[in-house]
C-alpha cells in the first residue's frame, strides 16, 4: 500500500533551482536513501516532505488511512533532522514522550498515574489506573514499555531526568533518533542517522532498520549502512531525481553503465552534429517544412544538455618529509568524572580514560581507533595534538613532525570571508607532486567550489560544504601528520570516495576516529582499541575483521555466563537466602515483572534456535545468526537483572 506521494516538487536553492519535477512514492516497508553531493538539497527535499520548508511548487500527499491516530497527517511520519529541536528545560523523559504517538502517549499516562499511586490511591485515581491497564493490555504496551527502555539502552541514554539543555549535540541527536525509533508511525524520515554514533551502535541500528516493517527514506553517507538496509537509491543531481533499483553496489554497477552509454550517445551526436553544422554554415533556405524541421532538429541538439562526467576531485599535495622520530607517547594517563565531559572535569569520582599508554609512532603508519561514545578516543587526539595535559606521562615530538587536526566541530572565525579569501589564507599557490602549480581558485574548482560560490561567503554554504572548504584548507598547510576526528560527518559519497584514495597514497603518518566502516576499512591497516578500564590494546587488520573477531568473540563468552547463572541459580534453589522482608511491589512494577517473565521466556527460546544456526557452515546464515544473538544477549542482560530486582519485591 502507498504510504508517500510526491508529485512536481520544486525548491529554489542559492542561484538556481536545487532540485525541479521531483516526483516519486514510497510503499509501506520500502527503505530508501537519498543521495548527493553537498549542497544539491537532500536535507531541503528531506525537509520539505516533513512539511518544515514549503515547495516553491509540487505536493508531498501522505495516506492518512495509515496514521496510528485517524486522519492525522503529522502521525504518519517521524522524522529526524540533522540539527534537532528541542525545548531546553525538558528532561529526556519530557522529550522523547513529547510525540504523537498514541502507545507512547499511553505509556506515559500510564507512568504518570502509578506515580500519584505511590503517594495514596484515591477512587479516581484507582479508576484511571484500571482505565489504563486496560489500555496497555489492548495495546500489547507491556512489551512495547521494554522495547522502548530497550532502544533507549543501546543508544546510551539511562538516565533519563537528565536536562536537555545539559546534553552535547551529539547526545541531544542520540536522544532525537531514539525518539523516532520508539514512535509508531509508518513512515521514517531520517537525515544522516549515523551521526554520532559509535560503530558498535551504528550496527545495531543497521539491522533494526533492515527488520522493522517501517518505511524508511533517509540521507546517509554510510555505505555498508547503504548496502545493508536499502533496496531503493535515489540520486539527487542535475536539480533532479533518478531512481536505482537495488542497494548501493547496485546502483555503482548501473552509474557506471549508464555513464559509458552517456558517454558513446554524446560522442555519436556530436559526430552528427559535425556535418550539420556545415551545412547549417551554408546558410540552408528554411522556407520548407523539411529544411525547417532540420534546423530545429539541429539547434535543439546543439543547446541540448550535455553529458558531464563526474568531475575527480585531487587532495594531492606536495608531501613534507617525516624526520626518524615522528611522535612517542610515554606511559600516558589521564581520568576523567565518570558521566562528565571534559570540561566538567573534577578530582571526584574519577575513572581512567587513558592508563599507562605508550606507543612509538613509524612513518607511514594509518592507524584507526576504535571504542564507543565516552571511551577517550578524542581525548587521546587532543593528548598527541598538546591541546590537553595527560595526568602523568610525556608526548616527544620530531622535529619535522607538522600535524592537521581535522576536529569533530570546526569552526570559522570569519564565516563572512569568501570561500577563495578562507582558502588563500592558507596558500595563494599550490605545488603538487610533479612539480606543477595551481591557483588557489583552481585548486578549489577541482574540489567543486566553482563559479559564483568561489566568491560566496562562507556562511552561504552547507554543512557539508563548510567541512569541505576547512579540509581543503587543512591539507593546504602541506603536513606530514594528519589526525582527523569524524572526518566523515555531513560529508558526501563521493567527497568520501576522493578522501579515501587521498590518504590511500598519502605517505605520512595517519591516525583516524570514525564510525564509518567503509571509510576505516579502506585507509587503516591496524586499530588502537579503547578499553573500558582505560588500557589501549592493538588489532592489525581491517575494522570490519575486528568486529566479526569480537562478535564471536562475545558471543561465545555470553554461552558461558548463561551456563554459570543457571548453575547459580540451580544452587540457590537448593539452598536459599534469608533475607529481610521486602517493601510491596507496586502496581506498576507487577505489571513489569509479569511483562519480563514472559518476554525472558520468549527470549531464551529464541537464543537456544539461534545457536544451531550460529554453527552453520553457510557464513552468510552463520554470521545473521551471531547478529541477532548479540542483540538478544543484550536485552537478556537487562531483563535478568530487572527481573531480578523486582522478584525480591514479591
Amino acid at each position: 500500500m502507498n504510504i508517500l506521494s510526491v508529485s512536481n516538487l520544486s525548491k529554489l536553492g542559492r542561484e538556481k533551482p536545487l532540485f525541479t519535477e521531483v516526483t516519486f512514492g514510497l510503499n509501506e516497508g520500502d527503505k530508501a536513501a537519498l543521495i548527493g553531493r553537498n549542497g544539491t538539497g537532500k536535507s531541503t527535499l528531506l525537509q520539505t516532505i516533513a512539511g518544515k520548508l514549503t515547495p516553491d511548487e509540487g505536493s508531498v500527499v501522505f495516506n492518512k488511512s495509515l496514521a496510528p491516530i485517524p486522519n492525522q497527517e503529522s502521525s504518519v511520519i517521524s522524522y529526524l533532522p540533522q540539527n534537532p529541536d528541542f525545548l531546553p528545560d525538558d528532561t529526556i523523559r519530557d522529550h522523547i514522550f513529547r510525540s504523537q504517538s498514541p502507545k507512547l502517549r499511553t505509556i506515559r499516562a500510564y507512568i504518570d498515574v502509578c506515580e500519584k499511586m505511590e503517594n495514596g490511591i484515591s477512587q479516581s485515581l484507582q479508576n484511571e489506573f484500571d482505565s489504563l491497564s486496560l489500555a496497555m493490555d489492548k495495546g500489547s504496551l507491556w512489551n512495547y514499555e521494554s522495547q522502548v527502555r530497550s532502544i533507549l539502552s543501546t543508544l546510551g541514554i539511562h538516565d533519563l531526568e537528565r536536562k536537555m539543555s545539559e546534553l552535547s549535540g551529539g547526545m541531544i541527536k542520540k536522544v532525537a533518533l531514539a525518539q523516532v525509533l520508539v514512535e509508531d508511525s509508518p513512515l521514517l524520515l531520517l537525515d544522516e542517522p549515523t551521526n554520532h554514533l559509535d560503530i558498535s551502535t551504528i550496527y545495531w541500528l543497521q539491522n533494526h532498520l533492515a527488520q522493522t516493517s517501517r518505511a524508511v527514506l533517509m540521507v546517509t553517507h554510510d555505505r555498508y549502512f547503504l548496502d545493508a538496509v536499502c533496496t531503493n537509491i535515489y540520486e539527487l543531481a542535475r536539480n533532479r531525481l533518478k531512481l536505482y533499483t537495488g542497494n548501493y553496489a547496485d546502483y555503482l554497477e548501473k552509474k557506471e553503465s549508464e555513464s559509458i552509454i552517456e558517454a558513446n550517445t554524446e560522442r555519436r551526436i556530436e559526430s552528427v552534429l559535425r556535418v550539420e553544422r556545415d551545412w547549417l554554415m551554408r546558410g540552408p533556405c528554411a522556407r520548407g517544412t523539411k529544411a525547417k524541421a532540420r534546423i530545429q532538429h539541429d539547434m535543439a541538439l546543439i543547446n541540448r544538455e550535455r553529458f558531464q562526467a563526474d568531475k575527480g576531485f585531487s587532495f594531492e599535495v606536495a608531501g613534507r618529509r617525516l624526520g626518524g622520530k615522528v611522535l612517542e607517547l610515554h606511559k600516558i594517563c589521564k581520568d576523567f568524572p565518570k558521566g562528565f565531559s571534559e570540561n566538567k572535569a573534577s578530582e571526584k569520582n574519577c575513572v581512567p580514560v587513558l592508563k599507562d599508554f605508550s606507543y612509538k609512532f613509524t612513518k607511514g603508519q594509518k592507524i584507526g581507533i576504535f571504542g564507543d561514545n565516552g571511551s577517550g578516543k578524542s581525548t587521546l587526539l587532543n593528548i598527541i595534538t598538546g591541546e590537553l595535559k595527560p595526568d602523568s606521562g610525556s608526548v616527544d615530538y620530531g622535529e619535522n613532525t607538522v600535524f592537521a587536526y581535522y576536529r569533530q566541530n570546526i569552526e570559522f572565525k570569519d564565516t563572512s570571508l569568501s570561500v577563495l579569501e578562507y582558502a588563500k589564507e592558507a596558500a595563494e599557490i599550490i605545488r603538487r607532486n610533479d612539480g606543477t602549480t595551481l591557483s588557489t581558485s583552481q585548486f578549489l574548482e577541482q574540489f567543486g567550489f566553482e563559479g559564483k560560490i568561489l566568491y560566496s561567503p562562507v556562511s552561504t554554504l552547507s554543512g557539508g560544504e563548510r567541512k569541505k572548504l576547512f579540509l581543503v584548507r587543512l591539507l593546504l598547510t602541506n603536513p606530514n601528520f594528519l589526525i582527523l576526528d569524524e572526518p566523515t560527518n555531513d560529508f558526501d559519497i563521493f567527497t568520501m570516495n576522493i578522501l579515501e584514495d587521498f590518504l590511500t597514497s598519502f605517505n605520512g603518518c595517519l591516525l583516524v576516529v570514525s564510525h564509518d566502516r567503509y571509510f576505516m576499512d579502506k585507509t587503516v591497516d591496524s586499530l588502537f582499541i579503547m578499553e573500558d578500564d582505560g588500557s589501549v590494546s592493538g588489532y592489525v587488520g581491517k575494522c570490519s575483521e575486528y568486529l566479526q573477531y569480537r562478535d564471536m568473540k562475545k558471543a561465545e563468552e555470553e554461552k558461558e555466563a548463561k551456563k554459570e547463572r543457571e548453575k547459580k541459580n540451580q544452587e540457590a534453589a537448593k539452598y536459599p537466602a534469608k533475607t529481610e522482608r521486602p517493601k510491596k511491589i507496586s502496581f506498576k512494577e507487577q505489571k513489569e515483572l509479569e511483562a519480563l517473565e514472559i518476554e525472558i521466556a520468549e527470549l531464551e527460546e529464541k537464543q537456544k534456535s539461534l545457536e544451531e544456526d550460529m554453527s552453520s557452515a553457510d557464513y552468510a546464515k552463520s554470521s545473521a545468526a551471531g547478529d541477532e544473538y548479540k542483540k538478544i544477549s543484550a536485552r537478556l542482560e537487562e531483563a535478568y537483572a530487572r527481573w531480578e530486582e523486582l522478584s525480591s519485591l514479591v
